[in-house]
Parts: structure tokens; C-alpha cells; sequence
């Protein structure tokens, strides 16, 4: 019975949870003992006759994951049993050939890096899937003028689609931050107990590149028992890092969703509640889901950076924690895309009220725009600034439009005719480089897209 939401099925796809899973680990483990074997043969270490039995074993199915725990039950450590469930299986001549001059932990790290090859090949599609529908909808919305917010107050005019062309550049911008990682993270190591290859001698760096080049990862320069744990910090780094930007959208359009700005929600399907007492509720959950469980990711980042500092030449106080801490950040990670696609490919942009909120301040968003014309008119930008404040404060307290207050301010008014405050009334005016930064956006995805493939 499952204990953890990821267990019990609420989190994580299958193909996702199925690179965790103790068989598909085995499955790894297995698949590096024959590539090193292999490899070891082709150098001369051991005999080709040996390397093909071990091959052949790790390939058989007779190497289960039920014998391996019967054998851990006794030696009370997970490497060794699957060393003696290989080595049960083998003629006698090939015994002392299994696990040549490796360590346990050759099995474990290497083993890491390759759920986390695999794991990439479901994440970095799904990135660029999120990637693409994004820029589709900035495309979609980018001739839409709408609210520019900082600090939670009108700022200026943003074409909607904008916001969309932000997420979308660090979506494609997480894909080359994989893509240049890969050979510091997806790391093979074979050099033994501390580092130095000492039983294979003059010839570990070439079994290692061997290896490295079989399972499609990349020989490590240099290490102790472990590979430095720099390395997987990194990869939480990331793994947290695409968590956080998908926090930061969520968290957008939480706040586009608020009753009180209603720009934005979540779809809502036919039976759906929102509320257990109040049926009138549209939560966005989905939304809300994803800032929960960036929490999480975050806070594994901090986990990762202790197992940097260990003692020597490795001790054990990084172990366990990572039987947690990557998979359940990929797993996560994996959920957490998933969501924000459905998402943002269901999201429903209510235009009518992105276009009045524009509005609501009475036209004082445009000041930005009414100073910039008094500057270019000559005015000393302190004295337009003072000017302009001064009307705007007395329009809001009043309740007065900004450009009727303008209009009927004996210092402003005389610098404006009435077409040149129509024009710089009007938000499509004020776009400036925000459609061409949003074409640009859309270039890009579809360049990483059409790479990709």
C-alpha cells in the first residue's frame, strides 16, 4: 500500500516512476556490470569469455530483484547482494571476475546518471512542449494592450501576449541550461574504492571511457570513492530552478484569477467544485498545486548542498537522503510540467476585462508616456514630474479622468492639443518593442524546437 502521494499514484507519470522503480534500477545496475565487464575484456583485465557470461547474465532475467533482497537481508548492504546474485549465477571460472576492481559506489552514481538520462528524455520533451504553447500564446494575445504591474500597482501598457513570451524564453533557456550540464552531471565513474582505478592500474581511464561511451554518459575526471557531490547538487539545482519558473507562472496567474482582476482562470470542467461549502467557488488549483510542490523542490536544493561536504574520501551521510531526494525531485519536476501544460493549453484569457482594467486608475497609467512628452517638448523632467503628480493626486481624489484633469490644468494643458492627448490616451500606441520581443520569442521556440527534432 502506497504511503506517499508519488506512491499511491496522485503525482508523477508512470514512465517517469518507472525509471525509479527497484526492478528498472536493477535493470541499470545490471546493464553497468556488463558494460564494464566488457570493457575490462577489450583492455585485457579480465577474459573475454568472462566479460560475455556476465553479459549474458545481466541480460537473462535470472538476476531478480527478489533473490537480491534475500541475499541483502544477510549482508545488510544492497551492492553487495546484487554482486552475489551475479556471481551465484556464474561458472566457476567466471566468479572471480564479477565486479572487478569496482566499489559500490561505481554501481550507485553511475546508476544515478543514467534514471537521470533516462528521466531527461521525458522532462526535456516536455519543457519545449511548454515552451511552444506559451509562445503560441503570446502570439495569440500580442496585440492586446493590457495592465504592465509593479509592486502590485499600474505601471504601463504590455501587449498581453508579453507575459506569455517571458515564460516561454526561460523555458527554452532551462533546455540549453540541460543540454550544457549533461556532461558535468551524466557521469560514469569505474575507478574503485578511492578513486585512483587501483586494481585495474595503468588501464581504469580507458575501461572508464569505454564504459562512459556504452551507456551514453560521460567519464568523470576525477573523484574519491564518489563522484563530487557538486554534481548532483546541480542537477537540484535545476530540477528546482524549472520547478521555480513554474511557481512564478503559477503564481501569475493566481493573481490574474483573483475575483478582484479576473484577467485569467483556469478551465473548469463540467462536475468540477471549487469548494466543498461554497458552490459558487473556481479555485485555481492547479496553479496552487504547482507553488506547493516547488516548496518542495526548493527545499531539496538545500539537502543536496549538505551531501557536498563529505568526510575524506567519502563517508555515508549523503546515502540515504538521496534515495529521496532525485527521484522525488524528477518525479515532482515531471508532475509539475504536466500540470502547467494542461493549464496553460486550457487557459481562458477574459479580454473584455484585460482591456477595462486599463482603466480603473482613470487614465493615470499613462503618465509615464505624458511626462515622456513634456521632456521631449523641453520641459525639466523634475518640473513635468512635479506637474503631472500634482494633477494626478488631485484627479484621484476628486474621481476626475486624468486627461479631463490634464485638460483643465492651467500649467499642462497648454502643451497639449487635443489630438496629441487622444494619441497618447490610446494603449496601442504605447506596444513599443513589446510585439517585435514577442516575435522574436516565437523565432527562438520554434529555432530549440526545430533543432531538437
Amino acid at each position: 500500500m502506497g504511503i506517499l502521494p508519488i506512491d499511491s499514484g496522485r503525482y508523477g507519470s508512470k514512465d517517469i516512476k518507472d525509471i525509479f522503480e527497484e526492478q528498472k534500477r536493477l535493470d541499470f545496475i545490471l546493464e553497468f556490470e556488463a558494460a564494464t565487464a566488457l570493457a575490462q575484456s577489450n583492455v585485457g583485465i579480465i577474459p573475454l569469455d568472462a566479460a560475455k557470461e556476465i553479459t549474458s547474465l545481466a541480460k537473462s532475467g535470472k538476476i531478480t530483484l527478489k533473490r537480491t533482497k534475500e541475499l541483502e537481508s544477510t549482508t545488510d548492504h544492497d551492492m553487495a547482494a546484487v554482486v552475489n546474485a551475479i556471481s551465484e549465477q556464474c561458472s566457476p571460472n567466471t566468479k572471480p571476475w564479477v565486479h572487478f576492481g569496482l566499489t559500490s559506489n561505481d554501481i550507485i552514481d553511475t546508476t544515478t546518471s543514467m534514471q537521470l538520462r533516462a528521466s531527461l528524455l521525458i522532462i526535456e520533451p516536455k519543457i519545449k512542449d511548454l515552451a511552444e504553447i506559451l509562445s503560441k500564446k503570446a502570439v495569440e494575445f500580442k496585440l492586446q494592450p493590457a495592465v504592465g504591474r509593479t509592486h502590485g500597482q499600474h505601471a504601463s501598457i504590455i501587449p498581453f501576449g508579453l507575459k506569455f513570451a517571458v515564460w516561454a524564453m526561460e523555458m527554452v533557456k532551462h533546455v540549453e541550461r540541460i543540454k550544457e550540464g549533461k556532461k558535468r552531471f551524466l557521469i560514469c565513474k569505474t575507478l574503485g574504492v578511492v578513486g585512483t582505478g587501483s586494481l585495474m592500474g595503468d588501464k581504469a581511464l580507458e575501461v572508464q571511457q569505454i564504459v562512459a561511451k556504452l551507456l551514453d554518459l560521460h567519464p568523470i575526471e576525477a573523484a574519491t570513492q564518489v563522484i563530487p557531490r557538486e554534481r548532483l547538487a546541480e542537477v537540484q539545482f535545476l530540477i528546482a530552478l524549472i520547478g521555480t519558473s513554474l511557481d512564478k507562472i503559477a503564481i501569475e496567474i493566481r493573481n490574474l484569477q483573483r475575483t478582484e482582476i479576473d484577467e485569467i482562470a483556469e478551465s473548469f470542467k463540467s462536475g468540477q467544485m471549487g469548494s466543498s461549502a461554497v458552490p459558487v467557488k473556481k479555485n485555481p488549483i492547479k496553479s496552487e498545486r504547482v507553488s506547493s510542490l516547488a516548496k518542495l523542490l526548493r527545499s531539496l536544493l538545500s539537502v543536496s548542498m549538505e551531501n557536498i561536504c563529505l568526510w575524506h574520501e567519502r563517508d555515508l551521510s549523503n546515502s540515504a537522503n538521496e534515495r529521496f531526494t532525485i527521484p522525488m525531485g524528477i518525479i515532482l519536476l515531471d508532475e509539475m510540467l504536466t500540470t502547467m501544460i494542461k493549464v496553460i493549453k486550457n487557459i481562458f484569457v477574459n479580454v473584455e476585462k484585460v482591456s477595462s482594467n486599463i482603466n480603473i486608475t482613470k487614465g493615470q497609467i499613462y503618465s509615464e508616456f505624458i511626462l515622456e512628452s513634456l521632456v521631449r517638448k523641453g520641459i525639466p523632467r523634475i518640473e513635468a514630474y512635479m506637474d503631472i503628480q500634482r494633477v494626478a493626486f488631485q484627479a484621484k481624489d476628486t474621481g476626475k479622468q486624468f486627461i479631463q484633469a490634464i485638460k483643465d490644468d492651467t500649467v499642462l494643458s497648454k502643451y497639449f492639443s487635443e489630438m496629441e492627448l487622444n494619441d497618447l490616451f490610446n494603449p496601442e500606441q504605447h506596444f513599443a518593442s513589446g510585439i517585435k520581443i514577442i516575435e522574436n520569442v516565437s523565432s527562438a521556440v520554434c529555432n530549440e524546437l526545430s533543432t531538437s527534432n
